[in-house]
């Protein structure tokens, strides 16, 4: 059985003294905000407002990701579709996630790879995608047409 990609619901879970499901009603979009505050030992305060910008979700070595202008990621879930930073505290932004059928398309697609370091995804929109073609190269200025001898 090929090793499940990890999604926030997965990866940010309660401390084993605590049953499971103790984070159950806490968003998505913010367990990991309590993940840290806990692993970390930190008091982070999600962020109470929408910023304007747009993140895209990605699948990066087995891992839905999510990165941040400021450079920092963090696990994420397509189901949830806003992120907020826990590094710069940058506020809430709208995330690009695939739709739950291409959501099911792209992890099935990406299980058949036995290796999973070596399972990625980007969302063809997202301008940091690298399979992303650069612009074609500008054209050449048009030759100034030389005066008549």
């Amino acid at each position: 059985m090929p090793i499940a990609i990890v999604r926030s619901e997965t990866y940010y879970l309660p401390p084993p003294r605590l049953p499971r499901d103790a984070w159950v009603g806490i968003p998505l979009a913010e367990r990991v905000f309590v993940w840290m505050g806990y692993r970390l030992n930190l008091r982070l305060t999600p962020p109470e407002g929408d910023v304007d910008h747009v993140a895209f979700a990605r699948i990066d070595s087995n891992r839905w990701l999510v990165e941040c202008v400021c450079g920092a990621a963090q696990v994420t879930s397509p189901v949830d579709p806003r992120s907020a930073c826990t590094q710069c505290g940058y506020g809430w932004c709208a995330m690009v996630v695939p739709t739950p059928e291409e959501v099911e398309a792209i992890e099935a697609e990406l299980l058949a790879i036995p290796q999973p370091h070596l399972r990625f995804w980007w969302h063809p929109d997202d301008p940091a995608n690298p399979a992303t073609p650069p612009d074609p190269e500008p054209a050449d200025p048009p030759a100034e047409d030389e005066e008549p001898q």
